[in-house]
C-alpha cells in the first residue's frame, strides 16, 4: 500500500471477540501460529514467482478514450494490488454523487474525488492525491446505507486533508534516527528501552490520526446531510466482521493487500468516540441514511473471491485458472486466504494448509521433502506415492504440541503443491482424515468448472412470513449463514426482520 493514505499502512489487526468465540479464536490462533512457525519459506496457493510478477509489475492500463484523463501509475498499481477494477456503473454513479456532496460540505469546498471500485472481497478504502478514492466491493457488501459509505470515504479523504501521511513520515524518520542512535548504545537494556519507546510513539501517533480522521469524517458527512451515526454503525460492523472471520479461520489479507481491519484500529472505543461525536451534532434520526437508494445501487454486485482466484463452496475448493480441486474432510471450514487455502475442524484440534511452491524439475519430491521447507520433518517417514496420476511424496513431522502429516504433489514440471495436515491427537482417525483430504486433490474437470458460478448480492424485500432463518437459508455461502446474513445487514443477535424492508442475501449468479 502507499503512504498517501493511512489506510494503506499495514499494522496489527485488532479483533474483538468474547465468550465462546474468544475461546475458539484463541485455540485457532495458536494453531495458525504453529503452522506459520513450521514453514520456513514464502508460499502461495498459486506459484509464487507468477503471483509476484503479476502484483509487482502490473501490465500498463489500457489506453483510455481521448476524452478521459490518463490513469496515473499510482492508480494502476493500486488497482493491480486489489485484483483490478470492478465495473458497476450504478454503484459508481451513486458513490460519486455521495463524493460530490462531501466536496460541497468540506471546510474548503473543492472538486470532488472520483471513485474506483476494486474487485476484491477484502474490506478496504483509501484515497490518493489528487482526487482518487478507492473502495473495494467487499466494503460495499458490509456497508448498509449511504451514510455508512459516506463516513468511510470522508474518513479517508480526511487523512489527506489533514496531511497525516506527511506527518507520519516525519515521525517515522525521527524514530529511525532514535533507533540508529540506540543501536550504538553499549547497554543492551537501555538500547531496547529506547527502541520500544520509539515504537510506542509511532503507534500512539497513528492511533491519534485515525481518531482525528474519524472526528473530521463525522462532521463532514453531517454537513453533507447524512446521518452522522453512520460512522459508528460501520465501525461496529467492522468489529463484528473481525470476530466472525477470526473465528472461522483468519484474515483474508496480506502485507501486500491488507484489509481495513489490519490498518485501522477497529475497537469499541473508536466506535464509541464516533458515536459521541455524532451526539454533539444531534440525537439519532438527524440526517439521511438513504438506505433504499444505496441497496438499489449495490444490488447485483459480486461477492466473495473471484472464480479466477479460487472459490470455496462448503468443503470443496475449486481454482479455475490453476485447474485443481481439493475437498476438506467432513466438519472442516475452509477459507481461501491470501497466501494459502486454510482449513480448521469444528473442534479446532485439526487443521490443514494447501499452498504451492516452485521446485526445479530435476529435484525429486523426496529430496524436496527432506529439505528445510518445513521444520521437524522425520526423514525416515518420507515415502513416494502416486496420487491420482500425479507423482507425490508424504512424510510426518512434529512441532511442539502439534503433529503433522505432509504431502508434496508435482502438478506441473516445476509446480509443486504442499498439503500440511496438523493435529493435536495422533492416531488412526488423524491418519484417515489426512488420507481423505490428500486423495481429494485432482485436476478440475469440465463439469467442475461449469458448476463454478460466481456469487453476487441480491437485495430482496422481506415478506410477512420471513425470518432471519428463512432468508439466510437462501444464501449460497459456506460461512454460518445466519451469522453472515446478520453481519451484512447490520442486524444484531436479537433483531428481527421488518416486513417490506429490503435486505441483502448472497446467491449464485444465473
Amino acid at each position: 500500500m502507499t503512504s498517501s493514505s493511512a489506510a494503506a499502512r499495514p499494522g496489527p489487526a485488532r479483533r474483538d471477540a468474547t465468550g465462546r468465540r474468544a475461546r475458539a479464536c484463541a485455540a485457532k490462533g495458536a494453531l495458525a501460529l504453529a503452522l506459520v512457525f513450521a514453514l520456513s519459506a514464502c508460499a502461495s496457493i498459486e506459484p509464487q514467482i507468477e503471483r509476484q510478477a503479476r502484483i509487482e509489475t502490473p501490465p500498463p492500463p489500457p489506453r483510455p478514450p481521448a476524452a478521459e484523463p490518463r490513469v496515473s501509475p499510482a492508480h494502476a498499481r493500486m488497482a493491480a494490488l486489489f485484483d483490478g477494477e470492478y465495473k458497476d456503473p450504478a454503484a459508481e454513479r451513486f458513490l460519486n454523487d455521495v463524493l460530490a456532496k462531501l466536496a460541497k460540505a468540506d471546510d474548503r469546498p473543492s472538486e470532488p474525488y472520483k471513485v474506483t471500485i476494486l474487485n476484491s472481497p477484502i474490506v478496504n478504502a483509501f484515497a490518493l492525491p489528487p482526487r482518487d478514492l478507492f473502495v473495494t466491493r467487499g466494503l460495499l457488501a458490509l456497508a448498509n446505507d449511504a451514510s455508512e459509505a459516506a463516513a468511510v470515504m470522508a474518513h479517508e479523504i480526511s487523512h489527506l486533508t489533514a496531511r497525516h501521511a506527511a506527518r507520519r513520515e516525519e515521525e517515522e524518520k525521527r524514530a529511525a534516527v532514535i533507533s540508529q542512535a540506540a543501536s550504538v548504545v553499549q547497554d543492551k537494556k537501555t538500547s531496547e528501552a529506547v527502541e520500544a519507546t520509539a515504537r510506542r510513539t509511532i503507534a500512539s501517533f497513528s492511533r491519534q490520526q485515525e481518531l482525528e480522521a474519524d472526528q473530521l469524517g463525522v462532521r463532514t458527512i453531517a454537513r453533507a446531510g447524512y446521518d452522522p451515526y453512520g460512522a459508528a454503525r460501520f465501525l461496529t460492523a467492522l468489529g463484528r466482521s473481525a470476530s466472525m472471520r477470526g473465528a472461522l479461520i483468519g484474515q483474508n489479507a496480506s502485507a501486500e493487500r491488507p484489509d481495513i481491519l489490519s490498518t485501522h484500529p477497529a475497537t469499541p472505543e473508536r466506535a464509541s468516540l464516533a458515536r459521541a461525536a455524532a451526539r454533539q451534532i444531534g440525537a439519532p434520526g438527524v440526517g439521511t441514511r438513504d438506505r433504499a437508494a444505496y441497496l438499489a445501487a449495490i444490488d447485483g454486485v459480486a461477492f466473495g473471491d473471484p472464480a479466477s482466484e479460487g472459490v470455496v463452496r462448503g468443503r470443496k475448493f475449486v481454482h479455475a485458472r490453476l485447474g485443481l480441486v481439493f475437498v476438506a474432510p467432513e466438519g472442516f471450514a475452509l477459507e481461501n486466504a491470501a497466501k494459502a487455502l486454510l482449513g480448521v475442524s469444528a473442534s479446532g484440534d485439526e487443521a490443514l494448509r494447501l499452498d504451492s511452491a516452485k521446485v526445479a524439475p530435476d529435484v525429486t519430491l523426496e529430496a524436496y521433502m527432506a529439505s528445510d521447507w518445513m521444520e521437524g520433518v522425520d526423514k525416515a517417514t518420507i515415502e513416494p506415492i502416486d496420487l491420482n496420476g500425479f507423482p507425490a511424496a508424504i512424510a510426518s513431522a512434529k512441532a511442539g504440541e502439534w503433529s503433522f502429516r505432509l504431502a508434496v504433489v508435482r502438478f506441473e514440471k516445476s509446480e509443486v503443491y504442499r498439503l500440511i495436515f496438523a493435529f493435536r491427537k495422533p492416531g488412526p482417525d488423524a491418519e484417515r482424515l489426512f488420507r481423505e483430504a490428500l486423495s481429494s486433490f485432482r485436476k478440475a474437470s469440465p463439469e467442475d468448472l461449469r458448476a463454478l458460478r460466481p456469487l453476487r448480492l441480491l437485495v430482496v424485500a422481506a415478506q410477512p412470513a420471513d425470518t432471519v432463518a428463512t432468508l439466510a437459508a437462501r444464501m449460497a455461502t459456506s460461512e454460518p449463514k445466519e451469522e453472515l446474513f446478520r453481519l451484512i445487514n447490520g442486524l444484531d443477535e436479537t433483531e428481527k426482520l421488518e416486513p417490506g424492508e429490503r435486505y441483502k442475501i448472497v446467491v449464485e449468479a444465473p
